[in-house]
């Protein structure tokens, strides 16, 4: 298939973790080697052929939208306004519907910073199958990377079926914030906040969630410690 043109980022969370740096701005434009890692994302999208991003906005929302107008580059810009209540991951996507079309789109977060030594978007794009799947997750291995403390996500099958960890102590693959699916996949959600993370069980359940692994160094920015790991993986 045909890259993705239109991608969801995730962008409206409070940054809790990232505290104090977003005390007086959202995590969004908390800055990783010289750019706010909101930046990072759209750049890494715009290169991967997008055309139009839905950015959903909650705190500080008035400054992430102020930069995004100033940005300068692609892609376009869409805001999907959460002010008045945050909806975590499956409510944002859920909420932003009527913003995306009808072809698969990329959902990203925004404190996922990459190094990539081969082509992980496309080969997401190459792995995602509408028929076969209803999500294709990129990860990273959880050796080596950055930011990540978790005992792992997910098990990777040879033909890059997903399932969760379970009762198992550790799995050696994170999810490192972007995926493909279909821009209703979050319709089935209730009503108000809810996570992505109940659908990709019952997908995973089925057979119907996949994943490919990143070639590459994954920073997974969510703290200020980790903020200055990165810049210096980045400076490295």
């Amino acid at each position: 298939m045909t890259a993705p043109k239109t991608a969801m980022v995730l962008a409206a969370g409070l940054g809790t973790r990232m505290r104090p740096l977003t005390d007086d701005r959202p995590k969004a434009l908390v800055e990783v080697g010289g750019r706010a890692l909101i930046d990072h994302v759209l750049d890494r999208l715009a290169e991967a052929g997008v055309e139009r991003a839905v950015v959903n906005v909650h705190w500080f929302a008035d400054r992430l939208e102020g930069r995004l107008r100033a940005r300068g580059r692609g892609p376009e810009i869409v805001i999907s306004d959460e002010r008045a209540e945050l909806l975590e991951t499956g409510g944002g996507l859920k909420k932003a519907r009527s913003l995306l079309g009808d072809d698969p789109v990329f959902v990203t977060n925004i404190d996922s910073v990459w190094i990539d030594r081969g082509d992980a978007l496309g080969d997401l794009v190459r792995l995602w199958d509408p028929d076969r799947m209803d999500a294709a997750l990129l990860l990273a291995r959880r050796e080596g990377s950055i930011g990540f403390e978790g005992d792992g996500d997910f098990f990777l099958a040879d033909d890059g079926r997903l399932t969760f960890r379970g009762e198992a102590t550790s799995a050696p693959y994170a999810y490192m914030g972007v995926h493909v699916t279909r821009p209703g996949y979050a319709d089935q959600g209730p009503d108000g906040p809810f996570s992505l993370s109940p659908l990709w069980r019952k997908s995973a359940a089925e057979g119907r969630l996949f994943g490919c692994v990143l070639d590459g160094d994954w920073m997974h920015v969510g703290d200020p410690q980790a903020r200055d790991e990165a810049e210096a993986r980045l400076k490295a």
